[in-house]
């Protein structure tokens, strides 16, 4: 195949201008503008009103329906978010008479759900439905709301410039049949010629797995993923607002970071435990298994070729590419003298872990000790916490928080690696709580107090990036105003 799929985010997606001129075209005249396929993230914020906020935790449409604090707060909401839609498109469409189209286009599916929402609230006042049976589908019904309007107002966008723009809807809207992912994806796009037509495809996809059920709001990017493999995309292409780089430039400095230019899934993953989105794991999973390698472009700097991710990449040269972490996670430490050379305290912490929906980000254990590193509410840490502490009457649970500091490269077989690391710690007066070296030698984890992350960070990226920097990592361009 000669096309690509590319996926556009949230607020890149919100900033329509940059994303037309930088991306979507970009000078492209003529066939250049086709064998694309773009899916979209709905526009910054709109999922944070049709679900909940994302960071702060303030309820959108869903949370106020599953609540029974308030029975009618949720048509409330979405009344709002019907404002903040149409307040969009105002933005994006001005006095052209697409504007009418898209208005048009949100009042019909706000509206439709509403009616909806209201009939499922009669339905189970008689008692033989129960309303939380449902809730998972109202959430996936909601969610598909932000995407059907940007999919629908991009498209307008393009075909305005003559360009054939197709509105791919996976959302299943008024759809009477169930069907798997691969079977809404495949029947979506066929019939559609990709040297002739550029498909926009809604990031949400109605199917029978449910993606809000198993990605929660990582589902866009499966849904890019999954149309890369099925279509046998030549590339898969992640639109950013900046470049994947060695550290984090608000922390350590603009001057000082390097674009990585190229790595592998393996760093890929470990940057997804770290809660870096840069791909997310399932998404980055199937692609690597469909042999599509990623790319994850700057749109600022659109004619810079970004990072290129493949399953086989390994520099000849060992580095350090990346200097990321956690600022705040729990340190879960489960301690009994009778653990020695007795099985099962393993599998039961996990088990309990697993059953409080608690992310572990990594772990180890001597001969009575297990530590979990884990990233949760520490509510739910302490339930659990409990109930090992019931199930092993003689152990001792601990809690406490720190904050992670990870290296990771494609090949950190690097001479000294821990020494170097532990000895930049040392130099900095920054006390080593704990220390992880896998022998597959993609990162080094240093456990530090929360309040010394950020000269972690710094600290580590100064001994081990800066000043044994790879010809192969790049310094990026001073970016442009936008």
């Amino acid at each position: 195949m000669s096309h690509t799929v590319e996926k556009i985010g949230g607020t890149s997606i919100a900033n329509t201008p940059v994303i037309l001129d930088n991306v979507l075209i970009n000078g492209r005249e003529g066939d250049e503008l086709y064998n694309r396929i773009f899916v979209v993230s709905a526009y910054a914020g709109m999922t944070n009103l049709l679900l909940e906020h994302k960071k702060s935790g303030k309820p959108g449409v869903y949370a106020l329906f599953a609540s029974a604090e308030n029975k009618w707060q949720w048509s409330e909401a979405l009344t709002e978010l019907s404002e903040a839609m149409r307040e969009k498109n105002a933005e994006v469409f001005g006095d052209h008479s697409d504007r009418k189209v898209a208005d048009n286009f949100v009042l019909e599916r706000v509206e439709g759900v509403r009616n909806c929402l209201i009939d499922l609230h009669r339905l189970c006042s008689y008692g033989q439905f129960r309303l939380d049976e449902h809730l998972l589908t109202v959430r996936e019904m909601l969610a598909a709301l932000g995407e059907a309007h940007s999919a629908h107002n991009t498209t307008l966008l393009l075909r305005q410039r003559d360009i054939n723009a197709v509105f791919v809807d996976l959302t299943g809207w008024r759809d009477d049949e169930k069907r798997s992912l691969d079977e809404r994806i495949n029947t979506a796009l066929d019939g559609i010629d990709f040297s002739k037509e550029l498909p926009i495809v809604t990031g949400y996809a109605s199917c029978l797995e449910g993606m809000v059920k198993l990605y929660d709001r990582g589902y866009t990017e499966v849904t890019f993923s999954r149309i890369g493999a099925l279509t046998g995309a030549k590339e898969a292409i992640i639109h950013k607002e900046f470049h994947l780089s060695s550290a984090d430039p608000k922390l350590v400095g603009d001057d000082k970071v390097r674009k990585i230019g190229e790595t592998n899934y393996d760093v890929a993953d470990q940057l997804s435990n770290m809660g870096m989105e840069a791909v997310h794991p399932k998404a980055a999973k199937g692609l690597r298994q469909a042999g599509v390698p990623l790319r994850v472009k700057n749109t600022f700097d659109p004619n810079d070729a970004g990072t290129i991710i493949t399953d086989g990449f390994r520099p000849a040269e060992p580095r350090a590419e990346i200097v990321t972490g956690i600022p705040s996670l729990y340190c879960f430490e489960l301690f009994e003298q009778d653990m020695v050379g007795v099985k099962g305290y393993d599998a039961e912490a996990l088990k309990v872990l697993t059953r409080h929906n608690i992310w572990i980000v990594t772990k180890n254990s001597n001969a009575n000790t297990i530590t979990h590193y884990v990233n949760c509410s520490r509510d739910a840490l302490k339930k659990a916490g409990e109930d090992l502490e019931a199930h092993f009457p003689n152990a001792e649970v601990s809690i406490r928080k720190v904050a992670m500091v990870s290296v990771i490269g494609s090949n950190l077989e690097l001479d000294g690696l821990t020494a170097r690391a532990t000895k930049a710690l040392f130099d900095a007066k920054i006390r080593l709580l704990g220390l992880h070296h896998l022998t597959r030698n993609v990162d080094l984890q240093a456990i530090v107090a929360e309040e010394d992350y950020d000269e972690a960070v710094k600290v580590l990226h100064r001994a081990l990036v800066e000043g044994h920097v790879s010809s192969e990592l790049e310094a990026p361009k001073p970016r442009e105003a936008a």
